[in-house]
């Protein structure tokens, strides 16, 4: 297991296995005889991707995000391809830490396949946080999103990920971005849902960004590469142009949560280009 240290901070890229969405709708107006040639399509044209919480050590134990968890169904995890033969509980116990162990769970939004794993269900069948000391921290826009969706959103947001957590009084809205702890800060994006965020982490006079789904795998680093999926492609395009410059320059550390491969990297520009050299 791989960890990268930030500053005063260490941080874990973590697993919940594997899924598959259609390569068409991941890769948007870009033509398939390109993206197939980085992002090889099953026979379902779905690519392969991954599902890569982040563990973060710091003043607190912070997980961010936790894949699609156990709910699914039988139809859902044939229509996904999920491959979950090692999933979040395996890695969180090769790290060392215990669910109980958690306290700060973040979430970059609310889709199933990063927010599924917030919930699990008891021996009674009942919904119930699965980390049972953690504090949930939701962008107060994506929540109100999430419990109010429309046609385009409604197959991405299921209640049993994220209600129960505000049941348990174990939810934490907030409106702005913010210092969630020491040296980790979220950052609004928008584009692929209103409110989503991205995670900055700046300690020691270095910093780290987890990509979640602005950049969701290396595929998409060229800026015209965005997802079919984003609900606002446009405010992808804007906030994307800027941070690839800002990360170029800078020389972050990014994560990747989706890529099959690659789970960190660099953002470099060669001849024109924007390509990703692996951390």
């Amino acid at each position: 297991m791989r960890s990268f240290q930030v500053g005063d901070l260490e941080i874990v890229p973590l697993s919940d296995g594997f899924f598959g969405l259609d390569g068409g709708a991941m890769f948007g107006v870009v033509p398939k005889p390109l993206w197939e040639r980085v992002a090889p399509p099953d026979a379902g044209n779905r690519i392969r991707m991954a599902m890569r919480p982040l563990l973060v050590r710091g003043e607190q134990l912070m997980l961010i995000d936790a894949g699609c968890g156990d709910k699914m169904d039988e139809k859902a995890a044939r229509i996904y391809a999920f491959d979950r033969a090692h999933h979040l509980d395996h890695s969180l116990a090769e790290a060392g830490v215990a669910p109980e162990d958690i306290d700060i769970v973040l979430a970059t939004h609310l889709h199933f396949d990063h927010a599924g794993g917030f919930t699990s269900r008891d021996s009674s069948g009942q919904l119930r946080p699965r980390f049972p000391r953690a504090r949930y921290v939701v962008r107060q826009g994506e929540w109100e999103d999430a419990n109010h969706p429309h046609e385009r959103n409604r197959a991405s947001y299921f209640p049993e990920n994220y209600q129960p957590l505000a049941a348990a009084g174990q939810l934490s809205l907030h409106a702005e971005d913010r210092e969630v702890m020491p040296g980790v800060r979220v950052q609004r994006t928008g584009g692929h849902t209103m409110h989503h965020e991205i995670v900055r982490f700046e300690s020691g006079g270095t910093t780290a960004v987890f990509l979640a789904d602005l950049i969701p795998t290396a595929a998409h680093a060229p800026l015209p590469w965005i997802m079919g999926y984003d609900l606002y492609p446009m405010d992808t395009l804007a906030f994307k142009r800027d941070f690839l410059r800002e990360a170029v320059e800078r020389a972050y550390l990014v994560f990747f949560e989706h890529d099959p491969e690659i789970d960190a990297g660099h953002l470099r520009e060669r001849g024109g280009k924007i390509v990703v050299e692996r951390a």
